[in-house]
């Protein structure tokens, strides 16, 4: 028989579980708290399924938009974590996103750092600079997953990782793979400690990306929306390449050029295995 599930309820905005984390959504409170949000069932699902380490969890069964959502819940409790319920006018009013499903966890931050990271030979990297839009961290985040990147690097981060919404972008695939965030220096001074070859993604790059040897152990280096790489990157990176552009755009989103880049690695290193 399954464990009740027990929760103490929560009926106003002004209670302080609710305060706290309407607060979460600000960067300044999630640093100096080192807590953050964590909404939405596939999200919450696998933070627990890697080890993230939930504070708080609160649910309104009103807003369940499937059947899976009580085993979660159950997943919680054995873990003892405290639950809290609300009605689903108060759980609208605290959620970040527009059709909430009624589950949100404040969770620790992961706090890894670089000198934990043990890479495989011919690692496959992400190095994402200053990147301003949540949505395109979470995106680069969940396409590195997608393509078996070992490890993702934000340098000189503008928009946190923990950011509501790159946790919503990244489809919970945040906790799934390591994810860094250091100053350009030390991201450099790593990859050239572990004898990674550094291509930088850059609008004029003479070479197509489709000629690059993506097969060895590669950082990939992306640059912030609107101005692209800093000259550190250029200089230091040992190739440059470009995806053609057909139309009258010069180039890609972000995100979407990191995703291509992604998976040619991916193409590349799949032939070069036959």
């Amino acid at each position: 028989m399954a464990t009740k599930i027990v929760a103490h309820e929560i009926s106003s905005r002004q209670n302080p579980h609710s305060k706290q984390i309407l607060k979460l959504r600000d960067r300044r409170d999630r640093d100096r708290s080192g807590l953050f949000l964590i909404e939405g069932f596939r999200e919450a699902s696998r933070a627990i399924t890697h080890d993230v380490k939930i504070e708080k969890f609160f649910f309104s069964k009103e807003l369940f938009l499937g059947t899976h959502e009580t085993e979660l819940l159950h997943q919680v409790l054995q873990q003892g974590v405290p639950l809290f319920q609300m009605s689903a006018p108060l759980f609208r009013a605290i959620s970040y996103r527009d059709r909430p499903d009624g589950l949100l966890a404040i969770a620790h931050k992961m706090n890894r750092s670089l000198n934990e990271i043990s890479l495989p030979q011919n690692a496959l990297m992400i190095i994402a600079e200053s990147i301003e839009k949540p949505g395109n961290l979470g995106t680069i985040i969940r396409s590195a997953d997608a393509a078996g990147a070992d490890l993702v690097i934000v340098a000189n981060r503008c928009t946190d990782i923990y950011n509501p919404n790159v946790v919503r972008a990244s489809v919970g695939t945040l906790f799934t793979l390591p994810i860094i965030e250091t100053s350009n220096e030390e991201a450099y001074n790593f990859c050239i400690q572990h004898k990674i070859s550094l291509c930088a993604a850059t609008p004029e790059a003479k070479m197509r990306y489709t000629n690059a040897n993506m097969t060895q152990g590669i950082g990939i280096v992306v640059g912030t929306e609107q101005l692209g790489l800093s000259s550190f990157w250029k200089e230091q990176c040992q190739s440059h390449v470009s995806i053609p552009m057909a139309g009258i755009a010069d180039s890609l989103n972000v995100a979407t050029a990191t995703t291509l880049l992604l998976f040619e690695a991916v193409r590349q290193r799949h032939a070069h295995s036959l």
